[in-house]
């Protein structure tokens, strides 16, 4: 389906009604499944185990909607940042979830999301400053069979226009007074229709929905991603943002977004509960063990799934010579799998990993 002649963007807020019987009835099981999951989030006792985990997931399944494609393996490697290893695939990974990271401290100090933090986000992604798009051609092609589906805005003054508006649209309540789900998944279309950036649209876009969700006090943390249920339900993601375009079909989009949160809430629920599980099993089997437990020990074991000395170093403020007895010792103990690359160890959290990539 390709892009309707004579179709233009208009700025928010919507001049339709939105707010189906369908669309309000499904927000209470989405809005019960986000408040569980910022309270079980919030029983974590060191949050950054989270956000580097659940956010290194995100990365690889967010850059894999853009055909960016690594294993879990190469990811966590890349992590480690050892010389004889850097896949382009994981490295862009990396880049991703260092935007994720820089987004959200940005907003916990601006409270807001400022087109300057979109393009810091970008910036970050890409490893440029192009900004947004100043010259035209920009065009939306089918992958499989090169057609063009959409083309964005082409002219620089109507995307700084736009992009204004989206500011104002997504920080200022007056504007519009839809619930923040709602409005959550009009900002994606409107920033996905807009596509101000050369690259980078779809993951910075993904970020954004997870940033608006901690502005909006709807969670802590930057953990709810919806990238794993867009590749689930790619087609359907793709065809409903070009429906908006040529039918304004609201209420299947609508309905599609709140319920992916509702059901990527409850998967990451899920999983939380057992990274819980696992770190009290591991902190239990480390405390009776070994005189060398800490906290600040296990936090390490599950903030990097690989770990190595120097990670151990800096987060245990202990010699090179210390870190690498303890890593050996629980390695020696089957806790951690040591492995190596080149001259390099490092030690794999196993039953961790296997959480992390099971599904």
């Amino acid at each position: 389906m390709s892009q309707k002649k004579n179709w233009k963007l208009k700025e928010l807020p919507l001049t339709v009604d939105v707010e189906t019987k369908a669309v309000l009835k499904s927000l209470p099981p989405a809005h019960a499944a986000l408040a569980e999951l910022k309270g079980i989030a919030s029983t974590i006792p060191n949050q950054i185990i989270l956000v580097n985990t659940l956010g290194l997931q995100e990365a690889k399944d967010s850059s894999a909607i853009e055909n960016i494609i690594t294993t879990h393996d190469d990811l966590y490697k890349s992590e480690l940042n050892l010389d004889s290893l850097n896949p382009l695939e994981a490295k862009e990974v990396q880049h991703y979830i260092s935007a994720l990271k820089k987004g959200f401290e940005l907003i916990k100090t601006e409270g807001f999301i400022t087109n300057n933090i979109i393009n810091e986000i970008q910036k970050e992604l890409e490893g440029n400053s192009a900004g947004f798009r100043k010259l035209p051609g920009t065009v939306i092609k089918n992958y499989s069979t090169g057609e063009t589906i959409y083309t964005p805005p082409q002219n620089m003054d109507e995307i700084n226009k736009l992009m204004a508006n989206l500011e104002n649209f997504i920080n200022d309540p007056s504007m519009c007074d839809y619930d923040p789900l709602i409005k959550m998944a009009i900002i994606h279309y409107q920033f996905e229709s807009i596509h101000p950036f050369y690259d980078g649209n779809g993951r910075t876009g993904r970020i954004i929905n997870s940033l608006y969700l901690i502005i909006e006090k709807l969670q802590n943390l930057p953990i709810l991603y919806l990238s794993n249920y867009i590749i689930q339900n790619k087609a359907d993601y793709y065809r409903l943002l070009q429906e908006l375009r040529d039918y304004e079909n609201w209420e299947e989009w609508l309905l599609f977004m709140i319920r992916g949160i509702e059901k990527t809430s409850r998967e990451t629920i899920e999983l939380i509960i057992q990274i819980k599980e696992l770190m009290m099993e591991y902190k239990h089997k480390l405390r009776d063990n070994y005189k060398f437990y800490s906290q600040d020990l296990l936090n390490n074991l599950f903030k990097h799934p690989y770990t190595k000395i120097e990670f151990i170093v800096n987060d245990l403020n202990v010699s090179r010579i210390t870190a690498a007895n303890y890593l050996n010792k629980l390695a020696e103990d089957g806790i951690l799998k040591k492995e190596r690359i080149g001259t390099a160890n490092y030690y794999i959290n196993e039953k961790l990993f296997n959480r992390l990539t099971k599904r």
